[in-house]
């Protein structure tokens, strides 16, 4: 008989291994611990850094999408900089569009926890049990109530430019995100941006000015390169899930590695020109 017949025709009392036995009563406290003794699925034991990676502030700062709210506020900030704005001015667009991205990604951990459980995808405290999406919940109404004021302290058209770019955002987020549509909008939302910071002024006094056509449609095609190499890291989840957002059309037909040069030349180039056009052109 060969050895795989053998080993499939054992019983399992003849696989069965030995039970393991109670630890003397002497044994020290400090002993090395087996790896199912580590915690839940084998997880390490917690130290400071893990407690302090598990601590409610921390928690919250993963699931907001830090990177991309960081790279975005600072952006804008620097954008605004650029295009001769105050440097209080520069600190508020900073601090205004910190908290709105804030809201948007913990709305889009809100809205995906049952599809980040499913595939399983790292760095989403909410699909994986360590945040209760009560308390995101509550932490993005309290976000919102900051976020207006901050808003419409740069001026009713800055402010209300920059809260309907929002509510696109969190509106694209669960109606149009898995279609064809899906570039929509973010186009539009980046494409108010140039509105925020134009009329954009302190203490609700604005500026009269709107904004060139040349840097808002910058904005808009901004929007469009930063959605695909967003979408780039999930297509395949979105694939599984029947999901035909733009980006994912676009890498059936080109090929991801391809679909991601191109997008990263693209919006490279666009980000490249939109501070240089808010220089020389001015945002209003």
């Amino acid at each position: 008989m060969s050895p795989l017949k053998r080993l499939r025709g054992r019983t399992p009392a003849d696989a069965s291994t030995p039970a393991p036995q109670p630890a003397p009563a002497g044994a020290s406290a400090g002993a090395p611990t087996r790896a199912g003794d580590a915690g839940p699925q084998g997880s390490p034991p917690s130290g400071l850094g893990h407690r302090l990676g598990h601590t409610l502030p921390v928690l919250l700062l993963r699931a907001a999408h830090p990177k991309q709210a960081v790279l975005t506020a600072l952006g804008l900030a620097a954008t605004a900089a650029v295009a001769g704005r105050p440097a209080r001015e520069a600190a508020l667009v900073l601090v205004t569009v910190l908290v709105g991205q804030a809201i948007l990604g913990w709305d889009n951990d809100l809205v995906d926890r049952v599809r980040d459980e499913r595939h399983e995808r790292p760095g989403k405290p909410i699909a994986h049990g360590l945040l209760e999406p009560g308390t995101v919940w509550f932490t993005v109404t309290c976000a919102l109530l900051l976020v207006v004021p901050l808003s419409l302290s740069a001026g009713p058209r800055a402010g209300g430019a920059y809260l309907v770019s929002l509510l696109i955002a969190l509106v694209g987020n669960r109606f149009l995100r898995g279609s064809f549509l899906s570039f929509v909008p973010w186009v539009l939302s980046f494409g108010l941006y140039p509105a925020y910071i134009a009329y954009g002024g302190w203490n609700g006094v604005p500026s009269e000015t709107p904004p060139t056509v040349t840097i808002t449609v910058l904005a808009a095609l901004l929007g469009l390169g930063v959605h695909v190499l967003r979408a780039l890291p999930g297509l395949v989840p979105d694939n599984i899930d029947g999901m035909r957002s733009l980006p994912l059309r676009l890498a059936l037909k080109t090929g991801a590695p391809r679909l991601l040069l191109i997008a990263g030349i693209f919006t490279s180039v666009v980000g490249v020109a939109l501070p240089i056009s808010a220089r020389a052109l001015g945002l209003d």
